[in-house]
């Protein structure tokens, strides 16, 4: 048995916080929460003083790739060191992400079961994932790995993350199965290009038609699993709303076409806004994805202000990977600089994240029953979001009530 005593809770649920709490821990879940002066100190309960600190959910992270180290070519395609060097890699940023706060993390692409499996095993420190294992795409999609001269990609696959590429209603039905036979969790796919796809094929360029993906969706539900779909704008973000994606990844274009709004909040699809990427994005040394990242701004910010006022589920993600790993909470500063405020921005990534995962009944909030997944900060993030992403302020992280050693300091993300 641990008890926290003393700390200011938010329990992620958006109620006010909770001076003097004291929050029981048995077996690895919560056992209650309530004021430290009713609590007393039963025998054999560790007890660990939060006095004057800030007790919150462990954070969750919607959108991430773990496994991912970096956008140029040679190393999305795996040629710049051996695939053992770069799993060891994966799995030192799996323990930073856990040591930071990071308690969960919805992958959406690039990492395989097999870490599921180590951290489970406690072979290695990560958080809980939810895994996409790769992004469903038609061909030419963004999950088709073409090279700048056109040629498709001849580096030997890798056997853990079967083919993404997808064309016509059965192809679309095969690979969703061969993903969950793989360990998905959740079904990604992509229904535009992006700001860091290829010439010609960017923000408002579609992907797959009507049939395709509708198919995609009733296989993936089939199979009790929800979909994750990057679209952007156009015609195919139009699609991914209409075909009943659970999650608009991105969305940056939302704000041109207000009717995809309504129907979000009335369907209770979530929108994961991943603010953080297209900071980087802007600072590209390609001028294709500097100039789509720096056009997309405005509506991007434009979109998350008009799906907030609409009551859309807006849930926090960084898309990391590709620029780096930077602190994850760096997407809350960006989220109350869009509009919302501190107590939103934390639900972003607490209780309305583990909604958007599907586990709200076992993490995201501090209420009896559920995993003490935990993180104790020194200061108020409903002041100042930043001390989220100061490793020094992060004072404690448990994982279904076992403590997490100190935190590795990420490296410094420049551009």
């Amino acid at each position: 048995m641990k008890i926290l005593r003393g700390g200011t809770l938010v329990d992620g649920t958006g109620a006010p916080p909770v001076r003097d709490a004291a929050v029981l821990i048995q077996g690895g879940r919560i056992e209650s929460v309530t004021p430290a002066g009713t609590i007393g100190s039963p025998e054999a309960a560790e007890i660990i003083d939060v006095s004057g600190l800030t007790i919150l959910p462990g954070l969750i992270d919607c959108h991430d790739h773990l496994a991912l180290h970096g956008y140029d070519l040679a190393r999305r395609w795996g040629l710049d060191e051996p695939q053992s060097t770069r799993h060891l890699r994966t799995a030192r940023v799996a323990s930073r992400v856990l040591a930071s706060g990071y308690t969960a993390v919805r992958d959406a692409g690039g990492l395989d079961a097999g870490f599921r499996f180590a951290i489970e095993e406690g072979l290695i420190a990560g958080p809980r994932l939810v895994l996409s294992i790769a992004i469903v795409s038609p061909t030419g999609g963004i999950g088709d790995r073409i090279s700048p001269s056109g040629h498709g990609c001849t580096v030997p696959p890798d056997l853990a993350l079967p083919s993404a590429v997808a064309d016509g209603v059965e192809g679309v039905k095969t690979t969703v199965r061969a993903m969950v036979r793989a360990g998905a969790d959740v079904i990604k796919c992509a229904t535009t290009g992006g700001a860091s796809s290829r010439a010609g094929h960017g923000p408002r360029d579609a992907a797959f038609d009507a049939d395709e993906l509708r198919a995609l969706v009733d296989e993936a539900h089939a199979l009790e699993r929800r979909v994750m779909c990057h679209a952007l704008g156009g015609r195919g973000l139009r699609l991914a709303v209409e075909a009943g994606v659970d999650s608009i990844e991105h969305g940056c274009y939302l704000d041109e076409d207000p009717e995809l709004i309504a129907m979000m909040a009335e369907r209770g699809t979530f929108f994961v806004p991943t603010l953080t990427v297209y900071e980087y994005h802007r600072e590209s040394a390609q001028r294709h994805v500097r100039e789509r990242a720096r056009a997309l701004r405005a509506h991007h910010l434009e979109s998350v202000r008009r799906t907030l006022a609409a009551g859309v589920r807006i849930v926090a993600g960084t898309d990391a990977g590709g620029h780096g790993h930077p602190g994850n909470a760096v997407e809350l500063e960006h989220l109350i600089e869009a509009g919302m405020s501190a107590m939103q921005a934390l639900q972003a990534a607490t209780g309305r994240a583990a909604e958007c995962l599907g586990l709200e009944r076992e993490i995201g909030t501090v209420e009896k029953g559920k995993w003490a997944d935990l993180v104790v900060v020194d200061g108020d993030p409903l002041r100042d979001v930043r001390v989220l992403q100061d490793p020094s302020r992060i004072r404690l992280v448990l994982k279904a009530g076992e403590t997490i050693g100190p935190r590795e300091p990420a490296p410094a993300w420049s551009h």
